[in-house]
């Protein structure tokens, strides 16, 4: 597992790499949208990789993934592939080639990505400096990986899985808000964070937070946060 050290490391790594001129030239600005049928998989497993820019990730998707693009750097154009299965689950993938995380501010590099709320999904992102918001409170969510660097991030948790749900985020440098459900139990463990922490909704168990839900209901959220440097904020909606 990645370390708070290490994650803070590269968090600030990104923020110079941000500040400075990166090798890509910036054109106009492209737009492109994309969809991807599910096919004949049971569940899907979606990665997701952006090294810079605005990432933001939600449900209502007809299809598996509905996607639009907008970037202005034509290295930072989206690679999308779909490994379909005749059964069992399959790969989703979107991708940025280009990981030169160097932004200037005439830079864009936007993905407003939308996933089917019925197909079961485990969810890995990695998302490098940029500002991202994740509502994943309408997906079938099966599994969270989340790993964010410089910038605030927003993560809506705050769905009625009956099933148990595990979720790992690990931060970099800013702000985060997670925001988790109170009809199903949720426990967050937090550690190696830097900043401050709020808890609101929640109480202590020993070294983590829980909601009133938590032990009574028949399924749970676990939630492993690993922080960086930057306030965390944990709400119950």
């Amino acid at each position: 597992m990645i370390r708070a050290t290490e994650l803070v490391a590269v968090a600030l790594l990104a923020m110079l790499l941000a500040g400075a001129c990166g090798a890509s030239q910036a054109g106009e600005l492209q737009t492109e949208s994309e969809s991807v049928e599910l096919g004949d998989a049971e569940s899907v497993r979606t990665n997701l990789k952006m090294a810079a820019g605005e990432l933001k990730v939600g449900g209502g998707a007809d299809s598996l993934m509905e996607a639009s693009f907008a970037y202005n750097v034509p290295d930072w154009q989206p690679e999308v592939s779909y490994d379909d299965v005749s059964s069992g689950t399959g790969a989703l993938s979107v991708e940025q080639p280009d990981e030169n995380t160097g932004m200037r501010d005439d830079d864009r590099n936007e993905w407003d990505i939308h996933l089917n709320d019925g197909v079961p999904t485990n969810l890995h992102v990695v998302m490098g400096a940029g500002k991202s918001d994740f509502d994943l409170s309408g997906l079938n969510l099966t599994g969270l990986d989340l790993r964010v660097g410089a910038g605030p991030s927003t993560v809506d948790l705050a769905g009625d899985w009956n099933r148990d749900v595990d979720a790992s985020i690990q931060g970099g440098a800013g702000a985060a808000t997670v925001r988790l459900p109170s009809r199903m139990g949720v426990r967050v463990d937090v550690a190696g964070s830097l900043g401050e922490v709020q808890a609101k909704g929640l109480s202590r168990d020993s070294d983590a937070y829980v909601n009133d839900a938590y032990g009574k209901s028949e399924a749970t959220l676990n939630v492993d946060i690993e922080g960086g440097v930057g306030l965390i904020r944990l709400e119950v909606v």
